[in-house]
């Protein structure tokens, strides 16, 4: 018997290229906006709450200036 060998071609187009490198870098960039974005919400968040906690801005300022000079 003889055996028969072909090698065969497939292409794929995908009608653009697109590089893993830059899809890789896509999904860093995003990733690193939305963990920005939290932390930054977070951020706020803890400000207006040691500012009702000390019972206003000027009362945060003034427990501030306190708590550096050891007051």
């Amino acid at each position: 018997m003889k055996d028969i060998t072909t090698n065969t071609r497939t292409q794929v187009r995908t009608g653009e290229n697109v590089s893993t490198v830059s899809e890789v870098s896509k999904a860093g960039v995003y990733t690193l906006g939305i963990v920005s974005a939290m932390i930054g919400i977070w951020g706020f968040a803890a400000f207006v709450g040691g500012m009702i906690a000390s019972g206003g801005p000027l009362a945060l300022v003034g427990n501030w200036f306190k708590a550096v000079a050891g007051l």
